[in-house]
């Protein structure tokens, strides 16, 4: 490889199914994406319409504009590391395991234990979080347009809704969930074009530059600015995960080890890049700080339309909105639900035999999406009774996930020169850039198990360490059950192996 961030000229072809029998799996699944598809699941699982949008409310109160606008562009500057840094090693094991397949080759059996149960905490919580604020936006715009008044029983309805959508489009298999992020690319760029087009030319009044990346709002009750920047960064980080999409899609990607790792790099700085504009859009247009805050539609963005653009040209923009947050929350359950069969395909998950099950018809995990979805809902049910729940339910994605994609980059530094690269890899700037983002990934995740607001109650109460501290402590306990079932296959081809991939077909 010439250069340090991708393959030089085009990539060699390799025959994807013999390099994952290599990797021990037999394939089953349908290998029907591209490369532009691959890249387009990461970047619509990101989904600056869904988490820029749905976290602003969050980002005015801890920091305001200066924390929103630097923290976007220092968070996605270490995100990029970060994805860098696992694109290589995703290079070198494409398979729909991902995470945990990587740390179990290259730590062992304990290490792909815990980084299994700690990606899929994250990705089932990413569902809940970005089909809630779907839901969210939605009533919004049912209160714009009739009158609606979005209570959080009704919002659980709408959710519960969106949920079953996510669910029935992604058993009709992995091509038109390809073809649907496909779309949602172009959706996000365009709807980002629009919005901030819209409120750069309508609005007679727009916030000055200094404002936009000057403005610090403390209303966390919180007294050191430097505590509420650090949580205002919550808004970034959220919204820079998932990535790790493009991985778990790489058994239904062609060229998987060049393209799944190139997906995972473009889905970050197009996101970094697009995201800084909306946000810059949003905060120049701002007319009343106080009122967007408060709004009557529980969700700060409408409000900064409403005033911006009249009620006509806000439900126009929210409509964009919600269509993105709905390709987002698409693309989530076909992550999550790769995740859940490929966990159980390793004996992992308790009734493995069940999820790790694919249609023979469209190729898909069909019992995998309908966990993925049903576990969603249950851990978005506290925001029936607490109105911080939404906050915690992001804060599980984001305590979840994070760590889980720096114990795979940990373990290649920790492997130095055994480490058998991909035809994707960093070359000599493999070893700084890793250790940016395994540093940067412990960082955050101290700062994401404090407490958001103050006084410290139970509503207020950061829950996202109890929720780590919950799913490490059922991972240890399963481990004495499973143990013994759960193992990642050296390679593929025993008759008992054969044996055992039949039955997962039905």
């Amino acid at each position: 490889m010439s250069t340090a961030w991708s393959s030089s000229g085009p990539a060699p072809q390799r025959d994807d199914e013999q390099r994952l029998r290599e990797l021990g799996y037999q394939p089953v699944l349908a290998r029907r994406m591209g490369g532009f598809g691959n890249f387009a699941i990461s970047f619509s699982v990101i989904s600056i319409l869904s988490g820029c949008m749905t976290l602003y409310g969050f980002g005015l109160d801890t920091g305001g504009p200066a924390v929103m606008m630097w923290g976007w562009a220092g968070v996605g500057l270490f995100v990029l590391c970060v994805g860098l840094a696992l694109a290589e090693v995703t290079s070198a094991y494409p398979t729909s395991g991902a995470l945990y397949y990587m740390a179990d080759r290259l730590g062992g059996r304990t290490w792909g234990w815990y980084t299994g149960w700690l990606n899929l905490l994250g990705l089932l919580g990413a569902i809940a979080g970005i089909d809630y604020g779907a839901a969210l936006f939605t009533g919004a715009l049912f209160n714009l347009q009739w009158g609606f008044d979005p209570t959080p029983e009704s919002t659980m309805v709408i959710f519960v809704c969106v949920l079953l959508v996510h669910a029935a489009l992604n058993l009709f298999g992995v091509r038109l969930v390809s073809v649907l992020n496909s779309v949602s690319v172009w959706w996000h760029l365009a709807g980002v074009a629009i919005i901030v087009g819209a409120l750069a030319i309508v609005p007679s009044h727009h916030q000055s530059p200094e404002f936009v990346f000057t403005e610090f709002v403390n209303d966390t009750g919180w007294s050191n600015p430097l505590y509420v920047g650090a949580i205002g960064l919550l808004l970034a980080q959220y919204t820079f995960s998932g990535y790790d999409a493009s991985a778990h899609l790489s058994e239904e990607t062609s060229n998987a080890s060049v393209f799944a790792a190139r997906g995972i790099v473009r889905a970050i700085w197009v996101s970094w890049v697009a995201g800084f504009v909306l946000l810059a859009g949003l905060t120049f247009a701002i007319q009343d700080y106080a009122g967007t805050q408060k709004s009557a539609t529980g969700v700060p963005p409408a409000q900064i339309l409403i005033d911006a653009l009249g009620t006509s040209g806000a439900t126009a923009m929210l409509l964009i909105v919600i269509v993105a947050q709905l390709f987002c929350g698409n693309a989530e359950v076909a992550a999550a639900s790769r995740m859940v069969f490929a966990f159980s395909r390793d004996g992992a998950l308790p009734g493995s035999r069940l999820w790790q099950r694919v249609s023979s018809r469209t190729q898909t995990p069909v019992h995998a999406v309908w966990l993925s979805v049903a576990v969603a809902c249950v851990l978005a049910l506290p925001s029936l009774y607490s109105e911080t729940a939404y906050g915690a339910v992001t804060a599980i994605n984001v305590i979840g996930i994070t760590p889980a994609y720096a114990i795979p980059i940990f373990l290649r530094l920790r492997a130095g020169d055994r480490f058998q690269r991909g035809p994707w890899h960093l070359g000599r700037w493999s070893k700084p850039v890793g250790w940016i983002a395994v540093v940067w990934v412990a960082v955050v995740t101290v700062l994401f198990c404090l407490p958001q607001s103050s006084p410290v109650t139970a509503d207020s109460m950061n829950y996202a360490s109890i929720a780590l501290a919950v799913v490490l402590l059922l991972a240890t306990i399963w481990w004495f059950v499973a143990r013994r079932s759960y193992n990642t296959p050296s390679a593929y081809g025993t008759a008992r192996e054969q044996a055992e991939i039949a039955e997962g077909i039905v």
